[in-house]
C-alpha cells in the first residue's frame, strides 16, 4: 500500500495495480489462457524504447498482427453483403398503391367513385379470407384519407411514392396513423385509448385515422364502448377495421361502417401475379408448377407467395423449378391420378382402388389432400353434368374425363358420394393413421357405388326384387376373400333371395360401348370413341383400325374388362386397315347431318331470310308432347 494516499483520479481498487510492464509475457492469465497477442503488442508500444547503441544493428520494425483485421474470406455472409436481411416476397411486392391489389376490382371501384365524389364514409369494415390484403388495403385508406403532395392536397386514392405521409404510414410509424391489433387487445383498455385521444385533433395529417385487425377478437365491453364514438366520430377521425371473422362482428357495429367483402383471388390471376413475381426475381418456374401453387393457396396472395417462396428455392439461379419439386415440396398427388382414383372407386373396383392410393401415398401424396381431391372431382363431375365441361374449371382433359363421368352417373348418387366423403374427411384428420382412414372410407365408396337410393329400394322391395339389382352383393373387382362379408347392407334389405342375373353378352359394337359407359369405365369408354374404328365384329372378337395417339395398352385393357364382366374371352387385335369411323366421328356426322336437313327446311328458310344476319344456335330434340286425358264434363244433378 502507498503512503501517498488514495488518488482521486481512479478507483482505489486501481491503486495497488502493478506497473504494465511488470507482466511476465510467458505467464498465463489466472483463467489458464494465454496473454492476447494484441495486448501484448500494445504492451510493447507503451514500453519506453531503449537508446541504441553505436555497434548494435538496428532492428526491422514489428509487423502489424494479422489477428487485428480479419482477413475478407472470415466475414460472415450478413456482413459480405453490406448487411441487407433477405424479405419474404409476401412483403417485398406487398402492394404500394390501388393498382397493385389484384382480384379486388369491386372494391377499387366503389372506393374510387366516393373518394372522387367526396362522399367518404366514417368507418370501413375489410373482410375476407386470410391473405386477400385486409391489412394492406387498410394501409392504403390510410395514405389516401392523408394523401398529400405538391399536387394532391384532398383525399385521393392516386397514390403515389413521394406523398408526405406515405413512408411512414406504410412503415406503421406515423404518429396520427393508430394501428392495434385487437387479438392481442381484447379488452376495454385499449378501445378506453382510443376514445381519449380520438377527441384531439391530428398533429400533423389531415385525419387521425384508427386501424384495429382482428377486431372481431374483442370482448363485448370494448364493442360496447366503441359504439358510441363509431355512431357519432368527430370530423378529424376515421376507423378502418379488419376481420376474417364477420359473423363474429355484433351487427350494431356492422350497421355503422361501410363493408367492403374482400374476394378469394381466382386461379388464372393469381397464377399470372406468381409468373411475374418469379420473373421478377430471375427464376423460371413451369406453368403447372404456378397452377399447384395457386390450387394450394386456395385464393390467398400471402399463402401463394410464401409458397413461391419455398419453390424458387428448389432450383439453381437459371433453372427452371419442375412441377414434380414442386407437387413433392407441397405434398400433393397428381390430379389425373386421383381423377383415376376417383373414376375406380365410381366403378366398384376395389382392390385396383386401393393399390392407386398405396402407390398415391407413397410417393408422399398427403391422405387429407387426396380426400380433398375426391371431394373435388365429386363436385366437379356434378356441376359439369348440369352445366357442362367448362363449368369445372379444370384443364380440358381433365374436364372431359369428369364430364363423362358424371353423364353415367346418377345425381342422387354423386350427391350420396359427396357425403360420404365429407365424413371421410373428417375421419381422415382426426384417425391416428390418416393413410388407414383413406382405405377404409374408399371401400365403404366402393361398396355403395351400386346402392340404390332409398326410393329405388323401397320400389324394388314392393316389387319383390332384390335392391341394388346385379352389384348389389359385391364391389365389382371385390369379390375375392370373405365371400358375403361385402354384401351385407344389400342383402339384409332383400325380400326373398333371388337367382344371379345372366352376364351381359353384347351383339354389336355399339352394344360394346354401351356397357363399358354402364360399368363406369370413363377412360376406356372415350378412348374406344375417339381412337377405335371397327373393321369386324362379331361376339367374342374384335378386329379394328387404331388411330394416331390410341394408348398402347388400349386392346389388351379393352380384352380384360369383356372377359371379366362376360365372362368369356375376347380376341381384340388392332392391326385391321379400312375400318369405319369412329363413334365420335360418327356422331358429329349425323349431327352435321341433322343441321343440313334443318336448314334446308323451307319453313327455316322462310324464318332466315325474314330476318336477316340470324343463325341458328343449338339444335334440341324436345320430348314429345304428352296427351293428357279429357276431363268430362259435369254431369247434370239429379233432381
Amino acid at each position: 500500500m502507498s503512503d501517498a494516499g488514495p488518488s482521486l483520479e481512479g478507483p482505489p481498487w486501481e491503486e495497488d495495480a502493478p506497473e504494465a510492464g511488470e507482466r511476465d509475457p510467458n505467464t498465463d492469465d489466472m483463467f489458464g489462457l494465454p496473454e492476447p497477442a494484441g495486448m501484448r503488442e500494445a504492451e510493447a508500444a507503451a514500453a519506453p524504447e531503449p537508446e541504441p547503441e553505436a555497434s548494435a544493428e538496428p532492428k526491422p520494425a514489428p509487423k502489424p498482427s494479422a489477428k487485428l483485421a480479419p482477413p475478407a474470406g472470415d466475414v460472415p455472409a450478413a456482413q459480405a453483403d453490406d448487411g441487407a436481411a433477405y424479405t419474404v416476397l409476401a412483403r417485398k411486392y406487398r402492394p404500394r398503391t390501388f393498382g397493385d391489389l389484384i382480384g379486388q376490382e369491386a372494391m377499387v371501384r366503389t372506393l374510387t367513385n366516393a373518394f372522387s365524389t367526396g362522399r367518404i364514409a366514417h368507418a370501413f369494415m375489410l373482410t375476407g379470407v386470410r391473405g386477400v390484403g385486409k391489412t394492406t388495403t387498410a394501409r392504403l385508406l390510410a395514405r389516401a384519407l392523408n394523401n398529400e403532395t405538391d399536387s394532391i392536397d384532398r383525399p385521393s386514392l392516386e397514390l403515389t411514392a413521394h406523398g408526405r405521409h406515405d413512408a411512414a404510414i406504410m412503415a406503421g410509424q406515423h404518429m396520427d396513423v393508430v394501428e392495434m391489433d385487437a387479438a392481442s387487445h381484447t379488452g376495454i383498455d385499449g378501445i378506453r385509448d382510443i376514445i381519449e385521444s380520438v377527441r384531439y385533433a391530428p398533429v400533423e395529417a389531415r385525419y387521425k385515422v384508427y386501424v384495429l385487425d382482428e377486431v372481431h377478437m374483442l370482448s363485448n365491453q370494448a364493442f360496447n364502448a366503441l359504439l358510441k364514438t363509431l355512431e357519432e366520430p368527430p370530423p378529424h377521425a376515421k376507423f378502418i377495421f379488419a376481420t376474417t371473422e364477420i359473423r363474429k362482428v355484433p351487427v350494431t357495429i356492422l350497421s355503422r361502417c361501410q363493408r367492403f367483402d374482400l374476394r378469394r383471388v381466382e386461379p388464372d390471376i393469381l397464377i399470372d401475379h406468381l409468373a411475374r413475381i418469379a420473373g421478377r426475381e430471375g427464376m423460371k418456374i413451369e406453368q403447372d408448377a404456378l397452377a399447384l401453387i395457386a390450387r394450394a393457396a386456395e385464393g390467398s396472395v400471402r399463402d401463394g407467395l410464401s409458397l413461391l417462396d419455398q419453390a424458387l428455392v428448389q432450383g439453381e439461379k437459371g433453372e427452371t423449378v419442375r412441377t414434380e419439386v414442386v407437387r413433392d415440396m407441397l405434398g400433393l398427388a397428381d390430379r389425373s391420378q386421383t381423377i383415376a382414383l376417383f373414376e375406380a372407386v365410381m366403378a366398384g373396383r376395389t382392390p385396383e382402388t386401393l393399390e392407386l392410393f398405396r402407390t398415391l401415398y407413397g410417393y408422399g401424396a398427403d391422405p387429407v389432400q387426396v380426400t380433398n381431391d375426391l371431394l373435388e372431382h365429386c363436385h366437379a363431375a356434378s356441376v359439369a353434368k348440369m352445366l357442362g365441361p367448362q363449368a369445372t374449371r379444370l384443364p380440358g382433359d381433365q374436364a372431359r374425363k369428369l364430364t363423362a363421368l358424371g353423364a353415367v352417373i346418377s345425381a342422387g348418387t354423386l350427391a350420396r358420394v359427396w357425403q360420404m366423403l365429407l365424413r371421410a374427411l373428417d375421419e381422415v384428420r382426426r384417425a391416428p393413421n390418416p393413410a388407414d382412414a383413406v382405405e377404409m372410407a374408399i371401400i365403404r365408396l366402393a361398396y355403395a357405388a351400386d346402392l340404390p337410393g332409398p326410393e329405388e329400394a323401397l320400389k324394388a322391395l314392393r316389387d319383390g326384387e332384390t335392391p341394388g339389382g346385379p352389384g348389389g352383393q359385391t364391389p365389382r373387382g371385390g369379390g375375392a376373400g370373405g365371400g358375403g362379408g361385402g354384401g351385407g347392407a344389400s342383402a339384409q334389405l332383400a325380400a326373398r333371395p333371388v337367382s344371379a342375373p345372366a352376364p351381359p353378352d353384347p351383339q354389336s359394337f355399339e352394344a360394346v360401348v354401351a356397357l363399358i359407359g354402364d360399368k363406369r369405365e370413363v377412360g376406356l369408354q372415350m378412348d374406344v370413341q375417339r381412337y377405335v374404328r371397327p373393321v369386324a365384329f362379331r361376339p367374342g372378337a374384335i378386329t379394328y383400325e387404331s388411330l394416331e395417339g390410341a394408348p398402347i395398352d388400349l386392346a389388351r385393357r379393352l380384352a380384360a374388362r369383356l372377359r371379366e364382366w362376360t365372362g368369356r374371352t375376347w380376341l381384340i387385335a388392332a392391326n385391321g386397315q379400312g375400318g369405319g369411323e369412329t363413334m365420335i366421328e360418327a356422331d358429329r356426322r349425323r349431327r352435321a347431318e341433322e343441321r343440313a336437313q334443318i336448314e334446308a327446311d323451307p319453313f327455316v328458310v322462310a324464318v332466315m331470310d325474314a330476318f336477316p344476319g340470324a343463325r341458328i344456335g343449338e339444335i334440341k330434340t324436345l320430348a314429345p308432347a304428352v296427351e293428357l286425358p279429357a276431363i268430362p264434363d259435369e254431369a247434370p244433378e239429379e233432381d
